[in-house]
């Protein structure tokens, strides 16, 4: 399975930008990342296929929404009242089979798309 993003781009504070990430087979668990600059990988973001449940990082939550289009095996990052903090390469993330218990980590994850660029100024 392989995994494709898109969706980056250049915004000022308080926009919206809608990520997506198609997947090329079926997959059981998916999530997004993202890596500030000089930062490490950090968790934004999950989606639980079999019960639907959604865990968000709490710098994000109430303004991100993950969701999940199952016929296109896509996934959507939308993204609300965006900060200059939120500027990041932002990756998707997949698990084919099984759901990562410590999800938040990005070493559970096995499936990696290449990354978009979010640039959010203030």
């Amino acid at each position: 399975v392989q995994l494709q993003a898109s969706g980056g781009g250049s915004v000022q504070a308080g926009s919206s930008l809608r990520l997506s990430c198609a997947a090329s087979g079926s997959t059981a668990s998916r999530g997004w990342f993202r890596q500030a600059p000089g930062g490490e990988r950090e968790f934004v973001a999950a989606f639980r296929r079999p019960t639907r449940a959604t865990y968000y990082a709490d710098s994000v939550k109430g303004r991100f929404t993950i969701s999940r289009d199952n016929a296109q095996n896509t996934v959507y990052l939308q993204m609300n009242s965006l900060k200059p903090e939120d500027t990041a390469v932002y990756y998707c993330a997949a698990k084919t089979y099984s759901w990562p218990v410590a999800y938040y980590d990005h070493t559970q994850w096995t499936l990696w798309g290449q990354g978009t660029l979010v640039t959010v100024s203030s």
